[in-house]
């Protein structure tokens, strides 16, 4: 080997290196030690008289990563300034709540080390601590991740998945991101908790070719006439909530994926991953196997997610409030 080429490897093994330590478990610990402590406190105090929230947390960090990175973009507010609509009022982000979770504790944090914990860090950490304190899986959460300053709108389309995607627009939607198939299956099973309005899955029930009153043939038809009947009684309701895992969905549990191999998925999002052999026998291999196992793989999916686009380092910046870049 040339000295050059010598020269070039090592350089390409040092880059590599640092890309994957720009996060590291206990990042704040001598920075803000307390950091991560407030953060369990706070939720261990509010999610349990608001045990939904933990569905709505995890969703928001699944949307902030996939748009830009994991960098606290879809929780800027449009200002003159940017010139731009950001992601909150995306048409995905629409339905995202618990931004004013998120603000709560990042005035604590910032009262006890200003300028210092990232609001990118605060969604990772306290979508991971709601649902551990739900009863849901523990996963690792390293942390140094920097805020975004960008926030586009129109990217919430292009690139978070979306309810009505079919197979192929789900796997490529994730490999985009370096996520693989056993992540697109094991990260769908947060819909096992939580719940989603009718007009995320009602052109299935009634207007599924574009012709009204043609039925999705993939979803189980008693389950079909059930959600007609009692739940979505017109193509128009936009107002009312319907659980995604019905029967079990305030419990973090394998349920959601014995409802798929039955056809009883709310999403076409849902019923796509049968349709693939890869992810339906990731499906059976769940369902076959023990709750403590989903929750291993589970947590592994979720960090990798975490470590999406992350900014670190110089790049990007600490928000002193959530929702306005620094001025």
């Amino acid at each position: 080997m040339t000295t050059f080429m010598y020269l070039c490897s090592l350089i390409l093994m040092c880059i590599l290196v640092s890309s994957n330590a720009q996060l590291q478990q206990n990042f704040y610990a001598k920075s803000c030690p307390k950091a991560e402590k407030i953060i369990l406190e706070y939720v261990h105090k509010h999610i349990p008289n608001a045990p939904s929230l933990a569905a709505a947390l995890i969703r928001m960090h699944f949307h902030d990563c996939f748009v830009r990175g994991c960098d606290a973009s879809v929780l800027l507010n449009f200002t003159s300034s940017s010139g731009s609509q950001t992601e909150k009022v995306g048409i995905p982000n629409l339905t995202l709540r618990g931004f004013s979770f998120i603000d709560d504790i990042k005035k604590i944090i910032e009262a006890e080390c200003p300028g210092v914990v990232s609001c990118a860090d605060i969604i990772s950490l306290v979508a991971r601590d709601s649902i551990v304190v739900i009863g849901g899986p523990f996963w690792n959460v390293p942390t140094g991740r920097r805020d975004g300053t960008i926030s586009i709108a129109s990217e919430t389309l292009s690139d978070i998945p979306s309810p009505f995607s079919n197979f192929s627009t789900l796997q490529n939607d994730f490999a985009k991101k370096g996520l693989d198939l056993k992540d697109l299956v094991l990260l769908s099973g947060a819909h096992t908790i939580g719940v989603s309005l009718c007009t995320s899955f009602s052109n299935r029930l009634y207007n599924f070719t574009g012709t009204f009153g043609t039925q999705d043939p993939s979803l189980d038809s008693e389950y079909a006439a059930n959600l007609k009947a009692k739940k979505c009684k017109s193509i128009n309701d936009n107002t009312t909530i319907v659980e995604m895992d019905p029967g079990s969905f305030k419990t973090f549990d394998l349920s959601y994926y014995k409802l798929l191999l039955k056809r009883r998925g709310l999403f076409q999002s849902d019923a796509a991953l049968t349709t693939s052999t890869t992810t339906k026998t990731y499906i059976n291999q769940l369902v076959a196997g023990s709750l403590k196992e989903f929750y291993v793989e589970f947590a592994q999916s979720m960090e990798k997610m975490g470590r999406i686009e992350v900014k670190a380092g110089s790049t990007g910046e600490i928000r002193k409030n959530c929702a306005v870049v620094n001025s």
